[in-house]
């Protein structure tokens, strides 16, 4: 047997193969390119009718994509069509046996997380522009994809988290109610009249800017510190027209100002520390 009239043979039927599949070739080429434009006009038009129905950001950008991603599979399925003329998606399932399981398994992950995305637009909580906490990360809900959740952090940084993560794991939306409640702990001495402490701060904190009036101010006493006694201050923010750490600066000095103006102490511990021995302050001023 001459191998090398074999080789040249089978090299000949190759390049005239090739020759024969040059316009199929060609037409799969400008089937893509009309699948990319079309998926392109889709996915403009599905977003222009979304927001005429002014539904969510996020349920628009899955709307884009599903229209987009269906596009690109119907062109995809007739480019290999024409590149495979005996190629059917059927057959195609059929021909991948154990292999689609294979595959299944080694892209397990994307699909929880495309799945995972899409549960995320549909369900009415956490969308786009919520403050959120997440798996110990803090910040704004910037964007959502089909398979990944960017979140800007209040510092500055921008976290990506899989949507499979958030979808399985507890996820504390701040911002669901416009009203947040703060407390603050404040201590007067033990000398200190207890019912004119608990007066002076009710009234330092409700004439402080930016509390919600309606929802009013709450002050109990909570516990016997080690150097005062603990009142407990509750008080709400209405978030979408204060900034919450303004509030909470405005509460400190009213409550101040209030305590001042009662004649109510408010101690310091009454310990010091020199190279690790605790000493009193009262010792220490003797000693001097």
């Amino acid at each position: 047997m001459d191998y090398v009239q074999v080789l040249e043979h089978e090299l000949q039927e190759l390049a005239a193969g090739a020759v024969a599949l040059l316009p199929n070739l060609a037409i799969a080429v400008i089937v893509l390119a009309i699948t990319a434009i079309v998926a392109r006009g889709v996915a403009g038009a599905a977003t222009r009718i979304a927001r005429r129905t002014h539904v969510r950001n996020d349920l628009q950008e899955l709307f884009r994509t599903l229209a987009k991603l269906g596009i690109w599979i119907i062109g995809t399925l007739l480019t290999l069509t024409i590149l495979i003329p005996g190629f059917t998606f059927g057959g195609m399932v059929a021909g991948l046996g154990i292999g689609a399981v294979a595959i299944g398994f080694a892209f397990q992950d994307i699909f929880e997380n495309f799945l995972a995305g899409v549960l995320i637009m549909l369900r009415d909580k956490m969308h786009i522009g919520d403050s959120v906490e997440a798996e110990g990360v803090d910040g704004t809900v910037e964007k959502i994809t089909l398979r990944e959740t960017h979140i800007r952090q209040f510092s500055g940084e921008l976290t990506i988290l899989p949507n499979s993560m958030i979808f399985k794991n507890a996820v504390k939306v701040v911002s669901d109610q416009p009203h947040r409640r703060f407390d603050l702990m404040v201590g007067v001495s033990y000398d200190s009249d207890l019912a004119t402490a608990r007066r002076a701060i009710e009234q330092g904190a409700s004439s402080a800017p930016g509390i919600v009036a309606d929802r009013g101010v709450e002050v109990y006493a909570r516990e016997f510190g080690a150097s005062s006694i603990d009142f407990l201050v509750r008080w709400w923010v209405d978030t979408r027209s204060d900034s919450l750490f303004q509030v909470h600066n405005q509460m400190v000095f009213a409550i101040k100002k209030a305590l001042d103006d009662a004649g109510v102490e408010i101690p310091y511990p009454h310990v010091t520390h020199t190279f690790g021995e605790p000493v009193p302050i009262e010792a220490r001023d003797q000693a001097a």
